[in-house]
């Protein structure tokens, strides 16, 4: 049977997109005084001929792609809970605990240390920023409801109806922030940050992904996910498809009163 988690690959193999050079790039400094990272000049030969496999933008955007299979997996949740069926908490928790420490840990405080004050500098997008900064707050709190909801199963029905809440209250807040960063904040991002910082940011990017999880971090998060999706039969992609529609729908037929 075919591994639905996927091969062990590295994060920059699951998903290979367009490059930015490093053309004038920069490299790492640190301030005195400061143990963070900032960008400093580099010499041409240093950048000539070098190109980064991820830019800032796509790495973000591969995340918010783990984040929308948990988004998945908690609708999944909701519908099990609603039919009266038992809280499917091992791998409700195991999303929330995804959740918390790779979405709300490291890919919204790589946003709020990097993309939003460099769009609020150059004036862009700041009611939006504003918007997306309250919505992280938020979402932690959720998170850490959802977690306390579901370190087991046995729940009363206001604690079950309470978790429903949390998580659908948590699916419609993320899937419009989600859609809104790709489509708006990060196009924006791009453009008033100058190509060799922005290819430099994708190094720091990793970088720090590497730090906090390891090399293969993002495979095994990945991988994990994929293991919540089988847990709760989901993980087919086959079934997602609808089927084909008969030929008296397909022209149109009127509809059902």
């Amino acid at each position: 049977m075919e591994d639905q988690r996927g091969p062990a690959v590295s994060r920059r193999d699951l998903l290979s997109l367009s490059t930015v050079a490093l053309a004038g790039a920069v490299p790492l400094a640190v301030h005195p005084g400061s143990g963070a990272p900032a960008l400093a000049a580099v010499s041409p030969s240093q950048a000539r001929g070098h190109e980064p496999e991820e830019t800032p933008a796509e790495d973000l955007m591969h995340e918010h792609g783990v984040l929308k299979r948990i988004l998945l997996v908690y609708r999944e949740g909701i519908r099990r809970i609603r039919r009266g069926e038992q809280v499917p908490a091992q791998p409700l928790h195991a999303g929330a605990r995804v959740v918390r420490d790779f979405i709300e840990g490291h890919h919204e405080r790589l946003e709020e240390k990097y993309v939003f004050p460099r769009l609020v500098k150059a004036g862009q997008l700041r009611h939006t920023i504003t918007v997306l900064c309250l919505q992280h707050k938020r979402g932690r709190e959720l998170t850490g409801r959802i977690l306390a909801a579901t370190r087991h199963s046995r729940a009363s029905a206001h604690q079950r109806n309470a978790l429903v809440s949390d998580m659908a209250a948590f699916i419609r807040m993320y899937e419009p922030h989600e859609a809104r960063e790709d489509t708006v904040v990060f196009p924006a991002f791009r453009k008033v940050t100058p190509a060799g910082q922005y290819a430099r940011l994708g190094e720091i990017f990793e970088a720090e992904e590497r730090r906090r999880f390891g090399p293969r971090g993002f495979t095994v998060l990945v991988h994990r996910v994929a293991d919540m999706e089988r847990a709760l039969h989901i993980h087919d992609l086959a079934r997602f498809t609808p089927p084909k529609s008969s030929a008296r729908t397909s022209r149109g037929s009127a509809p059902a009163r």
